[in-house]
């Protein structure tokens, strides 16, 4: 099973980018139809995912090697942040502030601070950051952020890493492989 996954680069890449499609369409879904409204940290990983799906799609369509490579190191950069924001969310909606304050939007922060003092705000968690809104399997949407996270990185790391056929690197099989 992980030799179908790995033999094919430019295939795995495509996989990841259609579940970050799959994840960004729900989230829409859930704020758009079920009226759920993204916190600051929600859009942040919601950034996070879009880049994800960028940089593995765009790697994804090319052959050379470097290019998927360049790709695939971008996108997990672009998954350990998303993970780090879910993380932080996920910690502040376990443990909340003593004293929360409804604070402003991503936007607002963004427009009424500069960047140096909104990104602080962010995580920091003000508003509603720390409310769960819904779940799944007892898990928010913030704790199901991070595990996707954590299993893209996982998936990228590997596809940078791989060495399939008892330790030789695969050098040939990437402009063959869908």
């Amino acid at each position: 099973m992980l030799d179908w996954y790995f033999e094919a680069p430019r295939r795995a890449l495509a996989l990841i980018c259609a579940a970050c499609v799959a994840m960004l369409a729900f989230g829409l879904y859930l704020q758009h139809v079920v009226g759920l409204e993204p916190c600051p940290m929600c859009i942040v990983q919601r950034y996070a995912l879009v880049l994800v799906a960028v940089f593995t799609g765009l790697a994804a369509l090319s052959k050379g090697r470097g290019l998927q490579l360049t790709g695939a190191t971008l996108a997990l950069v672009m998954a350990v942040g998303g993970a780090y924001t879910a993380a932080r969310q996920s910690w502040l909606q376990w443990y909340p502030p003593e004293v929360v304050s409804c604070g402003r939007d991503l936007y607002g922060m963004i427009e009424t601070f500069p960047l140096k003092r909104a990104l602080p705000m962010i995580f920091r968690g003000g508003g509603d950051c720390t409310q769960i809104d819904w779940t799944f399997l007892g898990l928010s949407i913030a704790n199901w952020s991070f595990i996707s996270f954590v299993v893209f990185g996982l998936l990228l790391l590997g596809l940078l890493f791989w060495r399939g056929g008892g330790g030789r690197a695969q050098t040939g099989s990437v402009s063959k492989a869908a």
